[in-house]
Parts: C-alpha cells; structure tokens; sequence
C-alpha cells in the first residue's frame, strides 16, 4: 500500500508519524533485547513530550543471525491470533550494549545499530558490511482520514540489490518494481493474485525479511520508494525478522529452521501421477483403461488420481463414492492397487449444503458461522457450501475421522484444493482474528490432513497434493500450481510461480502437465511432459479433456515414456536432494541466482533452473524447439546425447520432442539407478556413477538407502591420470555397480578391480565414454591421458 504522493508529499488522506529520532534506548532484564523509544518530532524542551506519539522499536533474536523487531504506537490493542509459530531457541543468542552514541543487538553474525540523538537511524550489519537500514521516512504509523491506521517500515536497498520470493507469484521473478500484496486468492497463475502467498522476500544482498503477519500484508518492492521495500499492515503495530546469510542457501536455511521444514516424502510420490482430469466423464471401466493403457505402452505409472466427481453432484464433499459410476470403491482400489499404484483423491474444505455432512456439521457447531450466529454459506462452487472450522479441534476430528475411512479401503493421498476463498465477516471457534484466518486457514486446514496422513501412515509415507499455502506451509507437502490454461505462455508462468515458491521456503512443487484450462495443442503437451517429468514432482491433469499421452499423437507416448524412464533413473539422485529440502530448507527445483548467487548472468532468469544442485533444466517453450538458455562457467555435459556445452554465456538450440537442454555440472558424480520401471527399488543396487568434469581431489557422493535401509557412501579420488572410486559403506549383498567417465576414450584407459563394458542399450540418458563394471569395492583407472 502507498502512503506517498511522490517522494516528497505523503497522500492527502493520510497522516504518517514518522519516528524523529530514537530519545532513549532500554536494555531488557535479561540483557538480549533492544527497545527504542522514537518520539514524532524532536525534542527540545520538556513542553514537546506533550500531545507527542511515540513509536516503541523492539529489538530481539529467536536464533542466531535473526534479528526480530517489533514497532508500536499503542500497546493496548487487544492480542490477535492466530501466529506463525516460530522455532528457536529464545533470546539466549543475542547480547545487548548501550553507549553514548546509541545501542547494538548482537545475534550470531547479524547486528543491529540504532543510534541515539538527531534523526532515526537504525542499520543491520553483518560481517562489518551494512546489509540494509530501516529508512525513516517511510517507517513509522500511518493515519487514514476514516481512523484506519497502518504500522510500516521500509528497508533500503542498495545498487544493484534484487528481491525475491513473497509466494507462489507467476510474474517475473525479480521483485523489484513489483506492488505485492499477501492475501491468496483464487485466482488462476495469470494474474498478481495467487494461492500460496508467503511474507518473506529474500535478497542478493545478504539478507531476507520475514513479516510476521497472517493477515493481509502489503508490499512495495521498489514501488514506493525506490530504493526500499516497504512493508504495512492495518493497525498498531508491526513485527518482522531481518535473517542473515552469506549466500541465499543460508538465508532460506535460517527462514525454514524458524518456521518449519518439510519431512521427506514417499519414493513412490516421485514417480508419475495419472489424473481422471475434472470435469471429465469417468467410472472404473474409463479408469481401468487407462491404467492399463499406460501399461500396455510401457509407460511407468505410480499413482492414480480420482478428481472431484468421484462423489456425486452438489455433494461435495460428503466423502461418499457416486455409487452410479463406482459402486464398489473398495474392490476397484483393491484392483488399482494390484497393479502397484498408489490411490489419490480430491477433497476440499467445504461442505455442500445437499452433502449430509452439512446438517450434522451445522447441528455440532463444526461450520465457521457469521456473527449472527448463522452459518456461513454462498453458492460459489457448490451449492450452499459452507466452510469447515478447523480452529474447533472437535470439528478436525469430524473432517479426519472421515478421511481416515478413505484410508481404510487404501486411498494413500489426498488432493487438498481450494482453502483460499476465505471469508472475514464470521466469527472462529477459538475467537481467532478473521482477518488473519484468510490466509491461515491453507495452514490449519492443511495440517489437519498431512496429520492424519503422517498418524495412519507414518513418518515419511504422508504426502498430500496441496494449492494453497502461507509462510510455514512447506512442512505438509506437495504443493502443485494451480489452474493455468494449455498454452506456452501458461507453462512459462507456471516456472515462474514454482521458482518464486522455492525461493519462499517451499521445497517441492508440481504443476498440471499439458496446463489445466482447454486441451493443449500436442507440441504443447510434449514440452510440457519434459519439463513436469524433471520437476519434484510429476502429474497429468487437465479440466475438460483427459491427459492420456495417446490422447494426443503417437510422439507424445513415446516423450511420455522417454522422460518418465529418465526421472526414475535419477532416483538415487533425487532422493539424497529431496533429504537436502529436509536438513537445511534447499528446494529441490532451485532458481539459478540460488545455486549461483556469484554469476551476475543468472540474476533475473526464469526460464531455468537447477533441478538438485547438479542438473540445468531449460524447458522449451515453442513448438519449434527453439530454447536459448543460459550457462554459467564450466564444460557441462548434455545428460541426454552426451555432448558438452561450455559456459559462462547465451547458447541457442533447436530440440525435438523427445528433447531439451538438461545439462550436468561440471565436477558431479551423479548416480543413476538400475531401473526405470518404477521409483521403488534399492537405489544403490547395480547404481552407475557418472563421473563428469571431475576436479582433481576427493569426492563423496551418498546413494540413500531405499525402504529405511542403510545408506551406499561412494568415495571418487581424481588426479592427473588416475580415478579411484570406493564404495566404502553400505549394505551387505549388492551386486555390480558401474562407473562411466564421460569424454573418455575406451581405447585409453587400463582397469584394475573392474572390466570395461558396453554401455547398457535402451537407456533414458547418454553420458558416453569409458564404461567400467565392478563387481568388489574398489575399482581404479588409469587414464593415459585419455580423460579431460
């Protein structure tokens, strides 16, 4: 929101109390907080402090390098709930100290100064580098012609400093520029509004911001003020967290250890997802088909998705089957599940008022009502509907305990849509704030189901396919774009939304294959195939059309089956980056200023990104498979026709189909697993090393163990004219396992503890060149040169 006409002039119906200077500074009992006492004006004789406001700046740390800080003109406001949760360990990080010339908070690396006397300066340091400042004209209260009042701080931003993050946006990555408002919405992936709005932007610049506030938050990156990103919320006061780090990997570790990290997820939830589609007509008989459609074509499947009209008609959602197209859900499960799949199906959090649930709900006070005491109720979307409470721990035990009858004949997810379209004229179980429970209720409603999941299936089995979300949503995942349309354009600012979602703490996420809205043309489909099957997370769904591969042409069943086969293949390589999203907050999608804050060419890219930290992923947006993408320094290798392609600089392609730039780093081992039928299998069994642009000096690469087992540690000693390569741990009865060095003559190396080998025929990849079979634990090589 702008309180500003211009720089110089604030708006004519607003009134803004600007802090004049910091008058006093406190030290908190215990030593490790901060408070500054800014009066509105200066101060120069005793008759100033009257009919004065004064500003109170609290300063504090949950945890090193955080810093907290908490701006107020009135304290007495009553408490509003709900809160992000915060972890942490309190203040027990942060000291305190207070001289002539002002105050500092040290927490870990990160400081913060808040002078004393003439003007309001306060500056956040880390390092003895000044990261950012609160810039006094824009901090302060703001006062509305109508008694609204607003609480806002504006940080600086240097030359050259660029912001991203704040959600699931699908306009350019980079912030700057851009008005953003926190409030989700049901609104497509083509506009500003979206469904997974988070407050907390991430800088180039050493430092990321958390406000703290569910409610609506307001956003000016650059937009007001230039050189600042503004944040205000309605009210009194205002609490955000400035979070150091030297690279933004660091910054959004701190970001999701304080709010939450996602657990891992099912090996299966990686494979290949099958969607009835939505308004598509469908009983078991189409859904049988369609399974064994996949089969018959040699195309991998893992999970099957049943989308709303699996109940019937203005019903939604009463959790009952349509009996007219499957009048015997449990034995169709049964059989779907013979065949090896997983089951998923659509719910939502609103209850039809012709659904049976809705009297009982509405009898036991489980329906958020108006302050009437009515029950709040519309038509959008389903006839009557009303809303589950889920701030009444009696009416989550009423919306679970008829999941878990789902459960119970072996549906193993849930598609957990919609939960934006939040109402704030109603009244909360538990008394919380409406306006907060707009965005917050994508956490509560959310949560309710990754619980029941994680309870009825155990730790690392829960997984859901979630749409909306707030800040901490990252702990239920997996979290899918939402509706786009069938088109090129579509598919870019679907990226453009995950990548922006990565960069906000969420560290898996999917998208509809082929867009949602309308059938896609077959080049869009194809395309499309390539880039869903190398994101996190891989499903194929769509509103009015069914998103069968044949559906479309015979090519599309054969890219169907070729980039299906690859993702399976890179199991062993998924699976210990999916581990990373759990240990320290990494995204398995990673935007490349993330993966390569250094390299200024990465800065504003959102056409590609680093799917782990060691494959460049570049869809291809055209029909005619021209793609220009950007490679950082280094000789990197095609991972699927071997070639190499230097870097740093523009390269143009053309790709068929069956194609796209999937590029590996320089200096990787990248295990690739033994099967590509499915995502279930021990990953370290028969793994084949891809040893490329290898420096000299060690390396370690981990194959985790799949089923809870152990994990397979492989050691890689490079010099001039040797590889060694270890296996030095892991479970006792695997077989042979593989090394392939890339760019390497088979005529040029001699071999000790293994035998060269053709490659294997019919894979999903190419990184040709020596290929070695082991069948101990070491094996070494004697290159002759024969290696770059």
């Amino acid at each position: 929101m702008k309180f500003t006409d211009g720089y110089w002039q604030t708006r004519a119906d607003v009134t803004l109390l600007r802090p004049a200077e910091v008058r006093d500074l406190e030290i908190g009992d215990d030593g490790r907080s901060l408070t500054a006492y800014a009066p509105t004006a200066r101060i120069g004789t005793r008759g100033d402090t009257l009919n004065r406001p004064l500003l109170t700046v609290r300063f504090h740390s949950p945890m090193p390098d955080v810093i907290g800080v908490r701006l107020t003109r009135h304290e007495g406001g009553l408490p509003r709930h709900p809160q992000f949760a915060l972890a942490g360990s309190g203040t027990a990080s942060a000291t305190a100290t207070v001289d002539e010339n002002g105050g500092v908070l040290e927490a870990g690396r990160l400081s913060v100064h808040v002078a004393t006397g003439e003007g309001y300066a306060v500056r956040f340091v880390a390092d003895g580098r000044e990261l950012t400042s609160s810039m006094p004209r824009g901090t302060g209260v703001a006062l509305g012609a109508d008694g609204q009042t607003w609480a806002v701080d504006q940080l600086s931003l240097g030359v050259g400093d660029l912001v991203y993050g704040l959600g699931e946006r699908f306009g350019p990555l980079v912030k700057n520029g851009q008005t953003v408002d926190i409030w989700n919405a049901d609104g497509g992936t083509s506009s500003e509004q979206a469904y997974k709005n988070v407050p907390f932007y991430l800088t180039n610049a050493g430092y990321g911001v958390f406000v703290r506030h569910p409610e609506e938050v307001s956003f000016e990156v650059g937009s007001e003020a230039v050189s600042a990103t503004q944040f205000s919320v309605a009210g009194e006061q205002l609490e955000y967290y400035v979070i150091h780090g030297a690279t933004p990997k660091e910054i959004l570790a701190t970001y999701t250890a304080l709010t939450g990290r996602a657990p891992q997820v099912p090996p299966w939830s990686y494979g290949l997802w099958l969607s009835t589609s939505f308004t598509t007509s469908y009983d078991e008989t189409t859904v049988t088909s369609f399974v064994d459609g996949m089969a018959e074509r040699g195309l991998p499947l893992s999970v099957f998705h049943f989308d709303c009209f699996w109940m019937r008609e203005f019903h939604w959602c009463d959790f009952v089957w349509d009996p007219a197209t499957f009048p015997d859900p449990e034995g169709m499960i049964r059989r779907l599940k013979a065949k090896g799949l997983r089951i998923c199906v659509w719910i939502n959090p609103y209850i039809a008022q012709r659904s049976a649930l809705f009297t009982e709900g509405m009898e036991k006070g489980y329906l958020v009502r108006r302050p009437d005491g009515s029950v709040w109720q519309w038509d959008k979307w389903q006839a009557g509907m009303g809303l589950v409470d889920f701030t009444n721990p009696a009416a989550v035990d009423w919306f679970t305990g008829n999941l878990g009858r789902l459960l119970d004949i072996g549906v193993d997810a849930f598609k957990t849509d919609f939960g934006e379209r939040i109402p704030t004229d109603v009244v909360w179980h538990d008394g919380s704030d409406p306006e907060r429970m707009h965005n917050y209720y994508a956490q509560v409603y959310n949560r309710a189901v990754f619980d029941l999941l994680r309870d009825r299936r155990g730790e690392g089995e829960a997984v859901l396919f979630a749409r909306s979300a707030t800040a901490g949503g990252q702990q239920f995942p997996v979290h899918w774009g939402g509706d786009c349309d069938s088109t090129f354009p579509s598919m870019a600012e679907s990226l453009r939304g995950g990548l922006s979602l990565a960069y906000s703490g969420f560290g898996y996420w999917s998208h509809d294959i082929g867009g949602f809205e309308g059938r896609p043309d077959p080049a869009v489909f194809k395309r499309w195939v390539a880039f869903g099957l190398l994101s996190s997370h891989s499903r194929l769904h769509g509103s009015d059309s069914y998103r069968v591969p044949w559906a479309f042409d015979e090519e599309a069943v054969d890219v169907t089956r070729r980039f299906t086969r690859l993702k399976l293949a890179l199991m062993p390589y998924l699976a210990r980056v999916g581990r990373d999203v759990t240990a320290e907050g990494t995204p398995v999608m990673r935007p490349m200023p993330l993966e390569f804050p250094d390299d200024p060419g990465v800065a504003h890219l959102d056409r590609q990104y680093l799917l782990g930290d060691s494959l460049l992923v570049a869809p291809v947006f055209s029909a005619d498979g021209r793609v220009d993408y950007y490679l950082p320094a280094g000789r990197w290798t095609s991972l699927l026709d071997g070639r190499n392609v230097t870097g740093p600089g523009w390269v143009r392609e053309e790709h068929g189909f069956d194609s796209l730039p999937l590029l590996v780093r320089p200096d990787t081992v990248l295990p690739l697993g033994a099967r590509t039928d499915t995502p279930e299998y021990d990953w370290a069994d028969g793994v084949t090393l891809a040893l490329v642009e290898l420096a000299h000096g060690e390396h370690e690469v981990v194959v985790p163990g799949s089923q809870a087992g152990p994990d397979t540690v492989f050691t890689v000693s490079r010099s001039a004219d040797t590889l060694v390569v270890r296996r030095t741990s892991g479970p006792d009865g695997h077989g042979a396992w593989r090394v392939v060095v890339p760019g390497t003559d088979e005529g040029r190396v001699r071999v000790s503890g293994g035998r060269l080998v053709a490659p294997v025929a019919d894979l999903p990849y190419a990184v040709g060149g020596a290929t070695v079979e082991v069948d101990g634990d070491t094996l070494e090589i004697d290159l002759e040169g024969g290696a770059r």
